[in-house]
């Protein structure tokens, strides 16, 4: 069984509790979840793959009362069809031809702490209404018994897709859904958090190389933090480890893989507004200032933060620009 489990505590050198970051966004979130930790509410974490949605349910669980007690963690999508059933809930020996022995489910291990199922949109369809009755009734049956098991469990699950689709394809139960969905939270890809990537490079290379300084050039920098990241912080974790095998002592652009290095500018910036273009969330208004904003960031980190300069990046006058500057509040360039 791939599950594993933590008995709390801080882990990582991160901004705090082991999540990495000082965007507005995450500090949002952050907020956000140290109130839903008081609380017992399911929560359901919703957001790309790779933008660390188990660091979020940790936080969750330490910042809560059941802190001292065993976070039991495990995705659902590593989990064999057929064996779904008996490690969510377990079951009696004899249940079945290879159940030698009795065995408990996920739910009675995280007894009185915080069960998280990853990648929850991955649950069979017919799994998804005696998840659903565990939840409701806080009691559960292992295969082949007869008597209920009250369990005392604060549940969490996230998802990589938008679970309101899957129930209007008739793939996920709309009950289930709902019940899921009680506080829910999503977790922004790296693109739309630009500013945590310097940040999460520095933690990282502490992390997998700490009796090492390296140093990274302003121009691999800047290539770094305008990729849009489609594989979020995964994919910078993998390509911090394929660096410091090829890198000693400076990383240059040079060294970076061709993709970041030569990404065009307009891809860069379509796909860090892909929410707004795609997802028909905002008005025709506020579509154009979020598109705006990208361009005034990324003129003033192409001029390192020059007012002049990046205006005329843009065609801009210098006084027009410092007023977009102010109505936009982008206030981290000084």
């Amino acid at each position: 069984m791939n599950a594993s489990v933590n008995h709390g505590g801080k882990r990582g050198n991160g901004t705090e509790n082991g999540i990495v970051g000082k965007s507005p966004a995450i500090l949002s979130i952050l907020d956000q979840l140290k109130s839903i930790a008081l609380s017992d509410n399911t929560v359901l974490l919703i957001g790309e793959t790779g933008v660390g949605k188990e660091r979020f349910a940790e936080y969750v669980h330490q910042k809560s009362v059941r802190r001292f007690k065993p976070l039991v963690k495990i995705s659902v999508s590593t989990l064999p069809r057929e064996l779904v059933e008996s490690e969510l809930f377990g079951h009696e020996r004899g249940a079945f031809t290879s159940a030698s022995a009795e065995k408990k489910g996920l739910f009675e291990i995280a007894n009185g702490g915080t069960l998280f199922l990853d990648d929850i949109d991955d649950l069979p369809f017919e799994m998804q209404p005696k998840l659903l009755r565990s939840l409701e009734s806080r009691e559960i049956h292992r295969i082949g018994g007869t008597r209920s098991i009250p369990i005392d469990v604060r549940f969490i699950a996230s998802t990589k897709v938008n679970l309101k689709d899957l129930v209007d394809q008739g793939r996920y139960r709309s009950d289930l859904f709902y019940r899921l969905s009680v506080v829910p939270v999503t977790i922004p890809p790296l693109r739309e958090r630009r500013e945590d990537v310097p940040l999460l490079l520095s933690h990282y290379l502490r992390e997998f190389l700490p009796e090492k300084e390296i140093e990274i050039s302003r121009d691999a920098l800047r290539a770094l933090t305008n990729y849009s990241w489609p594989g979020n912080i995964r994919e910078l974790v993998n390509l911090v480890l394929r660096l410091l095998v090829f890198v000693n002592g400076k990383i240059t652009a040079d060294d970076l893989p061709r993709e970041i290095r030569e990404e065009e500018p307009i891809e860069m910036l379509l796909s860090s507004c892909t929410k707004c273009l795609t997802e028909e969330r905002g008005s025709f208004s506020e579509i154009v200032s979020c598109l705006e904003t990208r361009l005034l960031r990324h003129a003033l980190e192409l001029s390192d933060g020059n007012k002049s300069r990046a205006a005329k990046l843009l065609g801009m006058k210098l006084s027009t620009f410092r007023d977009k500057i102010l109505h936009y509040q982008l206030t981290d360039f000084r």
